[in-house]
């Protein structure tokens, strides 16, 4: 292990040997301060659940393509009361992707993500949620989540706009702070962050709309967590992992699982000011289907342990995103615990996962 590399985790927690050997690779870049990994560090094109510290150079091939993707906790205003499980399915089902419903850009600048108000394949999601447990009372009363409003969980960046800006760098490895190239990434790296967060608002109030409920989405939550910022004089890359210094976080699992909100601890400096994103994958994607195929069929693997049920077109992309293909979240949790990171706040139990 180098020296300037930490790894947040228990001896519960599996970590693969490639992760832990790439967060090595990405910590002897040039410039680099240290190295973090997260209980949910998993490989990637570069290490995902990990955040790296430098000094006077960006490295935007670690942030990659999906630039400002994050979670986003939306109260929707539909009461407990008002969910029908038969007909939200149904209804969901009649589209195969949000893209069928149509978007108004409700800001006045042009959108520079064409297909605004969608989700995005691969481990993206809307899912909706009830509140299960509350740990802090004080906490959650904070957060202003009333138990008996469904919430709306948004998983989703800034779409193809991310995919353009990183790809008009031309896979480049590192920026010196000051180039003008660098400082052109970071303005539009900016304007991704924006219009993430403003997709999924409008992804929040479109299903929302669709579910035939006359009300107005509320964000509650939202964090990056495919982003760099400036803390200070260090740069400080967050791939797969969110910020621990802007109040509330949550941790979603899998769609097998409970998702849960917690607190950052008052100091979060040991973990580069930075707190997991998720569960964090366990199989690569190719894997999946060969090693579950004979647990599901084609309507087993919509409906979850936990009694939910998972609207999806793609039945290879549910083969690829089953449960099984994530860590445990307790893993995550408890090491995040453990390390004096966090504190619980509340679990939420998903409803209708919704993917397309």
């Amino acid at each position: 292990m180098n020296e300037n590399v930490k790894i947040i985790t228990t001896q519960k927690n599996w970590l693969e040997s490639t992760a832990v050997s790439q967060l090595n690779g990405v910590a002897r870049l040039s410039g680099v301060l240290r190295a973090v990994g997260l209980p949910d560090l998993h490989a990637g094109k570069s290490p995902v659940g990990m955040t790296l510290e430098t000094e006077g150079v960006i490295y935007p091939h670690l942030i990659g393509n999906d630039i400002g993707c994050g979670m986003g906790l939306f109260e929707t205003g539909i009461q407990l009361g008002k969910y029908n499980e038969k007909r939200w399915v149904s209804r969901l089902n009649y589209i195969r992707e949000l893209g069928d419903i149509e978007t108004d850009n409700p800001y006045e600048e042009p959108s520079p993500i064409a297909d605004l108000g969608t989700i995005g394949g691969g481990n993206h999601f809307a899912e909706f949620q009830r509140v299960e447990e509350v740990f802090s009372r004080s906490d959650f009363e904070a957060l202003n989540l009333p138990e008996s409003s469904i919430a709306l969980l948004v998983h989703s960046g800034s779409r193809g706009y991310g995919q353009e800006i990183f790809k008009a760098l031309n896979y480049v490895i590192g920026l010196d702070e000051d180039s003008p190239e660098a400082l052109d990434y970071l303005q539009k790296h900016d304007n991704a962050l924006l219009w993430a967060r403003r997709n999924r608002g409008l992804v929040a109030q479109k299903l929302a709309d669709w579910l035939g409920y006359d009300t107005v989405t509320r964000p509650l939550i939202d964090l990056f967590h495919n982003y760099v910022e400036k803390r200070d004089s260090v740069w400080v890359h967050r791939k797969g992992a969110v910020s621990g210094t802007e109040g509330f976080v949550v941790l979603p699992g899998s769609r097998g699982s409970l998702t849960y909100i917690v607190k950052p601890a008052e100091d979060t400096e040991t973990s580069a000011y930075s707190l997991s994103h998720g569960a964090g994958r366990k199989w690569a994607r190719s894997l999946c289907k060969s090693r579950i195929k004979g647990k599901y069929d084609r309507d087993s693997i919509r409906q979850t342990k936990l009694k939910s049920k998972v609207v999806c077109h793609d039945t290879e992309l549910l083969f690829q995103e089953a449960p099984e293909a994530y860590k445990n979240i307790e893993h995550i949790l408890t090491a995040l615990l453990e390390h004096k990171l966090i504190t619980l706040v509340a679990s939420l139990r998903p409803i209708i996962t919704y993917k397309g």
